[in-house]
């Protein structure tokens, strides 16, 4: 403990790091555990008063979700007749979207905007609390979720237009129903109306999405589950009210689960760049150290109580740090949930959650990886003798221990290599696993080699130091060169930083680049609609409108759907094939995608390889309606980069899918018409769908890099704090430096160096160890970026470009960097005072 006090100002920045790292995985956990919480407690309070629930069985689980056939409107009388039901209601539930004040739609960051139908039952209506109004009756009432309400000022009375699967509809606000504490629906949108009204609007006539059960008095709610499925059969999945609450909170568990691995990837990566500056740290301290650990040899201390005093060292501060970072990862869960909300995905909390694994996480982990980043340095510092360690200068490493560390680098770094090939392109384990495991190694092996490249490397960066500034330049450069281990080090950290940033800015300018290939080579459309941000659909109604236009040849919409292919779950897109084939460049190499006006499918041409398929052969295809239906492969085409592996004929879309949105729409104008026309001719059918936006090529093209932008800078936001660490180390290094060389500094003093020139051979050091490691990193991230990108050639990510505008931006905030690095123990430097500096031993 008294060596840690006498040293507690060279191990601050120290636990800096690992109090950002542990905060960042404090902040989420505190983050997902509170909107888990919030959740539980809305979804127990949607179902409360539902004993019994039945609905299909699942078919389909994908992206978009579960789907379900819908089920007949007679199934609830079988129901309300069984003994034991005092009562039975069915409801749908379907996409319904908000207009807002301003005539543009209400948007939710990729959450639903869904409708539904409230029920009369008494017992069901204690899912919703009515804030204002009554509950809507009638086909022109609907009621607003309290938190859309509020956002968008719609209150009691107002009239509001809402967009459907078929024409838009204008109602009256009825109501406003409060759901839960938080009056928060995970960010979507509710529109509630009447049954009928929403079998109407929904697309749902005739037919139920759920069928809710009250069970009479003196029956439980099991007895009754079983008796409603013995009566139904096992078409139907019959669930207890609080199995329903559980499974929907599963659901969100799912999403979170995403967010919490997502973000404590990140949080591991700040965790790991801090264990090299804490390997740095303690390797100058105990350098600086090593006449008084000597000492302790002389009095009969053992190497095994040397190295317990310093683990006990690294264990103290990895705990202090640890404690803090617990505190400062409550702050980050809320600047979390803040910059969710700013990108559209509004994530409900209350009060925060802070679980006691939350806590003892948080804690092992800053004090592991604190203790065993701290073992080779406390190692190593208890391997010189005694004698040795008593005289003035300290012992450096022994010639032979170069082959040693190329021999053991090499090896590292084959082997993180030959991980992250087998993640990518090999088709067994687990891809992602092998992936993350492989970066780490590769990570490793670098950091073990780089120090056989400081001195030659380092020569060369600082050259123009050494040229144009002077005595200062070149004494810095031989600075950086004389302990390539310690360079090598400092300079890791941040290289693992600038790899990650150069890696995602890498792999985001090929995604563009790949997008405006694909819609280069394969669209011959002059518009291209979408929906909302967030993978929402609109209205068929467009294309009908579309087409009716005479300034327009041809327009196409495209829908997505699942089904199932010998028990396993396959994507395909609805399509009109005469339409479709006009504004997508579609080539086959056998059959015609006209020969799908009546129905039935068309193959990519390596799936039909894959299955030896041929055209004329019959595929045996599980929809959501109808079930396994076999459907003739009328077309085999080739690939484009932009058709889905199946392509359904729109007509038999319609027959096994429920919903019935377009993902996306193409639009051909007629030759001859002017761009201006044809323009005003989409704007003018799509006017009364505000939620379809319309693009030309250029416009698509620049949206979908304003998309990827947007992620881009997400990933920016959270590798930022993996950067600042390894700033905190370049200062940390620089700082201990300075206190290892006072003696040295006093010399240079002495000698006639002004306190300025001492301020610039710091300055110019730390901005050559910066340059060093974003040289490394730019590096390493162009080899990821290129490796990711061949590995994902088969999914569409075909082209490989470097950003090298933003790369040289890197290199040269990694310089700055340095620069701002070397303020703090550069003027330190400069204040030593000589005649005490030249007389220190």
């Amino acid at each position: 403990m008294k060596g840690l006090l006498s040293h507690k100002l060279r191990l601050m920045l120290t636990a800096l790091a690992i109090v950002l790292g542990v905060g960042f995985v404090t902040g989420t956990y505190v983050l997902t555990d509170t909107i888990n919480k919030t959740f539980d407690e809305l979804f127990t309070q949607v179902t409360k008063g539902v004993d019994v629930a039945v609905r299909t069985k699942a078919s389909f689980t994908g992206q978009a979700g579960e789907q379900r056939a819908p089920m007949p409107a007679p199934l609830r009388d079988r129901i309300a007749g069984i003994p034991g039901v005092k009562a039975a209601e069915g409801s749908v539930s379907g996409y319904a979207q908000f207009v807002g004040k301003d005539g543009k739609p209400v948007t939710t960051g990729g959450a639903p905007t869904f409708g539904t139908s409230l029920g009369t039952v008494p017992e069901f209506q204690a899912a919703g609390t009515i804030r204002a109004g009554h509950r809507p009756s009638g086909p022109g009432e609907v009621a607003v979720d309290a938190r859309t309400a509020e956002r968008e000022g719609f209150r009691i009375g107002d009239r509001v237009t809402i967009l459907f699967q078929g024409r838009p509809g204008e109602f009256t606000v009825g109501a406003i129903i409060g759901y839960g504490k938080a009056d928060n629906l995970a960010g979507a949108t509710m529109a509630g109306f009447d049954l009928a009204t929403a079998q109407k609007v929904l697309n749902r006539p005739g037919v139920y999405d759920e069928i809710d059960v009250v069970a009479a008095p003196g029956i439980s709610d099991q007895a009754l589950r079983d008796r409603v499925q013995a009566a139904v059969g096992g078409t139907y999945q019959v669930l207890t009210g609080e199995q329903l609450a559980e499974e929907y909170s599963t659901l969100i568990a799912q999403f979170t689960k995403f967010i919490n691995y997502a973000l404590l990837a990140f949080a591991f990566t700040a965790l790991f760049v801090g264990s090299f500056i804490i390997v740095n740290t303690f390797s100058i301290i105990l350098a600086q150290r090593t006449r008084e650990l000597a000492l302790l040899r002389c009095l009969g201390a053992s190497r095994r109580q040397l190295l317990a005093s310093v683990l006990g060292e690294a264990s103290i501060v990895g705990l202090l740090a640890s404690v803090v970072g617990l505190g400062v990862g409550v702050l980050i869960a809320v600047a979390l949930n803040a910059a969710f909300t700013a990108l559209g995905v509004d994530l409900p909390s209350t009060t925060l959650e802070v679980r006691p694994r939350t806590i003892l996480v948080s804690l092992l982990l800053g004090l592991v990886v604190t203790v065993a980043a701290s073992v080779l340095p406390a190692v190593r510092a208890t391997r010189v003798p005694p004698m040795a360690a008593l005289q003035q200068h300290i012992v450096t490493a022994l010639p032979h221990s170069v082959r040693r560390r190329a021999l053991a680098g090499g090896l590292i770094t084959v082997t993180g290599v030959a991980l992250l090939l087998n993640g990518l392109f090999a088709g067994q384990g687990d891809r992602l696993l092998n992936v993350s495991v492989g970066a780490l190694v590769v990570f490793l092996g670098i950091a073990v080699l780089s120090p056989l490249i400081v001195r030659p490397l380092a020569r060369l960066l600082g050259w123009p130091f050494a040229r144009w500034a002077g005595e200062p330049g070149k004494l810095a450069r031989q600075n950086a060169m004389r302990s390539p281990r310690r360079t090598a080090s400092t300079a890791a950290a941040l290289m693992i930083g600038l790899a990650l940033v150069s890696f995602v800015a890498i792999f985001a300018s090929s995604i563009k680049a790949s997008v405006n290939s694909t819609l280069d080579e394969s669209v011959s459309a002059d518009y291209i609609l979408t929906g909302p941000s967030g993978g929402l659909g609109f209205s068929p109604e467009v294309v009908k409108r579309l087409a009716a236009q005479p300034e327009i040849e041809s327009a196409s919409g495209l829908r997505l759907g699942m089904f199932k292919l010998d028990g396993r779950t396959q994507q395909l897109a609805g399509v009109d094939p005469i339409a479709y084939g006009r504004t997508v460049r579609t080539e086959t190499t056998s059959g015609d995608l006209a020969d799908m006006v009546g129905g039935d499918i068309a193959v990519r041409e390596n799936t039909a390889e894959e299955h030896g398929w041929k055209v004329g052969d019959t595929v045996a295809m599980e929809f959501p309606v109808g079930g396994v239906q076999r459907k003739q492969i009328k077309a085999i085409f080739k690939d484009n980069r932009l058709n889905n592996a199946y392509l359904l004929a729109m007509t038999d879309y319609t027959r096994h899918y429920t919903d019935q949105l377009d993902f996306l729409a193409f639009v051909k104008a007629k030759e001859g018409v002017t761009a201006a026309a044809s323009r005003a001719a989409v704007e003018r059918a799509v006017r009364d769908f505000p939620v379809v936006q319309v693009k030309d090529q250029a416009e698509y093209k620049q949206d979908q890099a304003r998309q990827v932008d947007q992620i881009l800078a997400l990933f920016y936001v959270l590798l930022v704090l993996a950067v600042v660490i390894a700033f905190i180390g370049i200062v940390n290094t620089l700082a201990l430096s300075v206190l290892e060389r006072i003696r040295e500094l006093g010399l240079l003093r002495a000698v006639g160096m002004t306190r300025g020139q001492l301020r610039a051979m710091v300055r110019w050091e730390a901005v050559i160890i910066a340059v060093f490691g974003a040289v490394l990193g730019l590096a390493v991230g162009v080899v990821f970026g290129w490796t990711l990108v061949r590995a994902l050639h088969e999914q569409g990510i075909t082209e490989f470009a470097v950003p090298m505008g933003t790369l040289f931006g890197f290199l040269v905030a990694a310089a700055l960097a340095g620069v701002l690095a070397a303020v703090f123990p550069g003027r330190r430097a400069a204040r030593i005072d000589i005649l005490r500096a030249i007389t220190t031993e």
